[in-house]
């Protein structure tokens, strides 16, 4: 069976398409600028990767010049032969926590929970809605983000509000990076080779969470009721005292669409170093003397090491740490910027292995094993998908 996995931005639409029957990755594609003049289309196909400028109005154009690049190189015939599609979709609210084959409810419902996800929900909707108009006879899933964070307990998720906020308008939290969680956990579990399993995951990049995860299940993560809660990312503040914006609107003058763009998108790395939210140039900036980089990184460091410790002791032991995504795969000076917080606790990194990023970075003495696992959210959406509509 062929799945096709989109994942759609506001401007942008990744693409792969996978045959689950040899577990192989036939083509990825990325159509960037959608509805813009600079446009560009990526395909990658038998370890080569062409580029090409398109214009490209809206998101029916971008599946219909995915779904064209597919028979262009000769990876299928027919449309037909695409047995399911498997979408990416953000917030799933309380009401998914399994991958859902999409119907006239399901699209209601993401699109009701667009106001959670004002940023993802809807170009994701968009994507399926043109899957819908080219495909229309090919099963639609959506996958959730959220839906591998359902596992956590009520005294994990909910917040010191009055409960009543929660069922009215469900307000709580719910996590997010829940594929990449559950792919890599899984990955682990199966290097661990244990029945039962303590696993702490640290999906580092750009946009930053971590998940303790009890026997394969997530009991807790850093995101909440948005990705902005929890740890300092890109160009996110991570978790802060609520009554800064308090005290910023009503005292200062700042208007909540600046509020909301400067925790959103100035802040983070960003905002602290002044200069990029790229952790391979504040590494060089931080050597170079540069104390706001430097200040930057171990800001970063310090908070992902706060929430092991504590996810540490939600867990009652440790098995493993896993990292992954851009920062967690590829940036060694972070992962020994963090580990060096863990030794006291007998959490020990082996230097040459980190910076050589191998598998397993941790020495044979070390009371919990550390993994660089590399993340694939479309091979876990594709796995799901064909579990689905496979069955």
């Amino acid at each position: 069976m062929k799945i096709l996995v989109l994942n759609s931005g506001s401007s942008s639409l990744k693409y792969k398409l996978f045959d689950m029957i040899k577990h192989k990755l036939l083509l990825a594609g990325h159509v960037d600028g959608i509805g813009l003049d600079r446009c560009i289309v990526r395909i990658k196909h038998d370890e080569k990767t062409e580029e090409k400028h398109h214009v490209v109005k809206d998101h029916v154009d971008a599946v219909m010049i995915a779904l064209k690049s597919l028979k262009e190189k000769e990876i299928i015939k027919e449309y037909a032969e695409i047995g399911a599609v498997g979408h990416r979709v953000v917030h799933g609210g309380e009401h998914y926590s399994d991958p859902t084959l999409i119907d006239e409810k399901v699209i209601r419902t993401i699109r009701l929970l667009s106001d959670l996800a004002p940023l993802h929900n809807p170009p994701n909707l968009a994507g399926i809605l043109a899957c819908k108009k080219m495909l229309p006879h090919t099963p639609q899933v959506a996958v959730f983000d959220t839906a591998f964070h359902q596992t956590l307990e009520p005294h994990a998720y909910l917040y010191g509000l009055p409960y009543d906020l929660y069922e009215k308008y469900k307000i709580r939290k719910y996590g997010f990076h829940g594929t990449s969680h559950k792919y890599v956990a899984h990955q682990a579990i199966k290097l661990l080779d244990k029945k039962e399993s303590k696993i702490i995951t640290c999906h580092l990049g750009n946009g930053a969470s971590l998940a303790a995860v009890k026997n394969g299940k997530s009991i807790d993560t850093s995101m909440g009721f948005t990705p902005l809660e929890g740890l300092i990312m890109g160009t996110r503040t991570g978790s802060m005292d609520p009554a800064i914006p308090i005290y910023l609107a009503r005292d200062k003058g700042f208007k909540l669409n600046e509020l909301d763009k400067m925790f959103n998108k100035e802040s983070g790395l960003l905002g602290v170093s002044g200069l990029t939210q790229d952790v391979r140039d504040l590494h060089k900036a931080s050597l170079k003397g540069n104390k706001r980089a430097k200040l930057s990184l171990e800001l970063f460091a310090y908070r992902v090491a706060f929430y092991i410790g504590g996810y540490l002791a939600l867990l009652g032991g440790l098995d493993t740490l896993v990292f992954t995504a851009g920062i967690g795969e590829g940036a060694w000076f972070m992962r020994k910027a963090i580990c060096k917080y863990l030794k006291p606790i007998g959490i020990v990194m082996d230097d040459k292995k980190n910076r050589k990023d191998e598998a397993i970075i941790s020495k044979p003495h070390s009371k919990a094993k550390i993994y660089v696992i590399p993340t694939n959210e479309g091979l876990q959406i594709a796995r799901e998908t064909k579990e689905l509509v496979g069955k």
